[in-house]
Formats: C-alpha cells, structure tokens, sequence
C-alpha cells in the first residue's frame, strides 16, 4: 500500500472513532440531564457506572490515547466539561437525598411507643412445674438443683441399686463414653431421675431435709405418643425425726387437692423402689370422668401419677445420715403426666416439637 493510501486509512479510522466519541458524549449529556436517585444506594450505583475508573467517562477518556493531539485537546475538553456536569449533578442529589434524611429524623419521636411484637406464650410444662414448686412451697419445700451429666454413684449407687440392677444396662440409661486424656469417673451418664439431686443434698447437710428436686431427666426409650427419651420429673424429700408413712399420705393428699381440686381422692398401691421402703403408686381419682370411668383412666376412675415411698435406711447410711436416729419420706412424679391431666394432651411429643400452634392453645392459661 503507498503512502497515500496508508495517511488515507488512518485518517478514515481516526473519523470513525471521533464520531463513535462523539456519539457517546451526547449519551452522557443526556444521561446527566436525567439523572434520578431516591436514596444512597441509587446514588453509589450511579457513581460507580459513570465516574469510576471502569465508568463510562472512564472508558471513554480511554479511546483518547488513539487521537492526534489536536483532536485529543478539543474533545478532551468537552469530555471534561461532561465529567464535571455529571460531578455537579451527583452533588445535587447527594445534598437532597441528605437533607431527606435529616428531615425524616427531625420527624423521629423517640418516645413513641413503638409496634407490637407478638410475644410467645409459657410453655405448658412451665406452668405446671412451677404450679407444683408453688404448692408444695408453701408446706415448707425449697428448690435444690443438680448437674444433669452425673456418675453412677449418685444416680444409682448412693440410692441402694443393686450392681446387676436392669436401670444400670445401657438399654435402659444414656452413658456417656470417656474421653482419653480427661480425669473423670468411669460412669458418667445422663441422671435417669432427678434423686441425684437428693443425693448431693443429703451429702452436703444434715436434716432437718425438705426439698423439692426439680429437673429433665433421660432414659434410653424409643420416642412415641407415650414416651420420649427425655422428659421432666419433680421429686420431693423430707428427712427428719419421727417422720412417718403417714406424714407422707397428708403431704402427698393435700397436693392432690391443690393440683386437681378439692374432691380429688388418692390411694396408694404398694410397689417396689430401690431406694424406698415400704414404696408405693398413688392414683388420683380420675378429674376428667370424676371417677365414673372413661377412656383416660381405662373405665377405673383411678389415674397414677406419681412413686412414693419411706426413704430406705441404706440410702441414709450411704449419705452419712444416722437412720437409727432420722426417717424420712421420697416422692416422684412426671411433670408431662401431671400436664397430661390438667391439659388433656394426648402426644407426649407435642411439649417438645416447639410447634407454635400448639403453643398458642396456651397464652391464657
């Protein structure tokens, strides 16, 4: 090609692209004229998409580096003038949108109250756990608490089970495997019963004893309407001296009464505990037929509710606790059994699959 036509080329390419520059400067013009933002956020993407150095000015001051020097001067500084109108502009509207916001919070009244928030409900095993401290509270009951990762000796030892005892099979109980390089006892399981807890108080103080062991406890059960393997248990214990069975059947009526009405009816039945003796059930008369018998108390009229018994001697002497001189009186019962009558709910599952419809059947009680 000759020199002509090569000067010819290039002065075709450099028209080209001054009126490609050209194009796109009037875009930007006319960008500026409608530039719109409504809050900060719509202002930094605007910046960010004309005056960052991957905007569009900034591609355009790019294609500068092609230009002769006397177009470079003439466009260059119209792109300037643009650049400078789109700044201008960006001011504008970041001195509105701020002055919106200084107005909207000239407008704020802190002291308002502000919008209701839906409050959840106590949950039903709540209530009747503290229903049961209250009641028994008031005859001279105070709370005491326990760990509930223990040892085999508080859970099992220290209440006179025996070491082939079926509670102490790992069908039954939740053991918790040693960790190498830990200094713990060789048992430590998860409490089975809340009478751990008796145990650490009768080791601790001497009687006079009145205490009332609320806690969850767990057992190794396959989860159904009718059990879980974790739940609630409430235990009392009293340790003094001449406490008797009898003391036991009026503390234990007089909750019945409290808790179900005043013409509630109890019997013992005799049972079997490791840790009591002589031990029995109590049933309560039914409170949803009265005692006719329904479907709930199986057509007996009678509902159990809860283990009882004297505190065997055994148990007092592995606590260091003279039994030739102090008796003493031990109860236990399920907080979901006791909600199970008072609410009628018929899955155990229900208490803990925290379902807020559930939940909300609640809110007055």
């Amino acid at each position: 090609m000759c020199n002509f036509c090569c000067k010819f080329a290039a002065k075709f390419i450099v028209c080209i692209k001054m009126a490609s520059i050209k194009e796109r400067i009037s875009a930007l013009q006319a960008q500026v004229e409608g530039m719109k933002a409504n809050n900060s956020k719509e202002l930094e993407e605007l910046r960010l998409k004309l005056l960052s150095k991957k905007g569009e000015v900034g591609a355009l001051m790019d294609e500068f580096k092609s230009l002769q020097k006397e177009e470079k001067a003439q466009w260059g500084a119209i792109v300037n003038q643009v650049r400078q109108s789109i700044e201008t502009r960006f001011n504008e509207l970041k001195e509105q949108i701020n002055a919106q916001a200084d107005t909207a919070a000239e407008h704020l009244d802190l002291t308002r109250t502000p919008d209701s928030i839906e409050l959840g409900t106590r949950h039903p095993l709540s209530l009747v756990r503290e229903e049961i401290i209250d009641i028994f509270s008031r005859i001279g009951f105070t709370v005491a608490d326990g760990p509930e990762v223990e040892d085999d000796r508080h859970v099992f030892g220290m209440l006179n089970f025996a070491p082939e005892h079926p509670a102490r099979d790992m069908q039954d109980t939740f053991f918790i495997e040693k960790q190498e390089g830990i200094q713990s006892p060789d048992d430590i399981l998860l409490r089975t019963h809340t009478s751990s807890v008796q145990t650490r108080v009768m080791t601790s103080q001497q009687p006079p004893i009145r205490v009332l062991c609320p806690g969850r406890v767990y057992r190794n059960e396959a989860v159904s309407a009718r059990a879980h393997c974790f739940f609630h248990q409430v235990e009392g214990l009293y340790i003094d001296k001449n406490v008797s069975f009898a003391d036991l059947r009026e503390v234990l009526l007089y909750f019945a009464k409290e808790m179900f009405g005043g013409d509630t009816q109890i019997r013992l039945r005799p049972s079997y505990f490791p840790f009591t003796e002589p031990s029995a059930e109590m049933d309560i008369s039914c409170n949803i037929c009265g005692g006719k018998g329904c479907a709930f108390c199986k057509n007996t009229g009678w509902v159990e509710i809860l283990g009882c018994g004297m505190v065997d001697p055994n148990v007092l002497e592995s606590c260091g606790i003279d039994s030739k001189v102090y008796t003493g009186y031990a109860f236990g019962m399920g907080v979901e059994r006791i909600a199970n009558l008072k609410y009628r709910v018929k899955d155990l599952r229900l208490f803990s699959e925290n379902d807020v419809r559930f939940l909300r059947q609640f809110e007055s009680c």
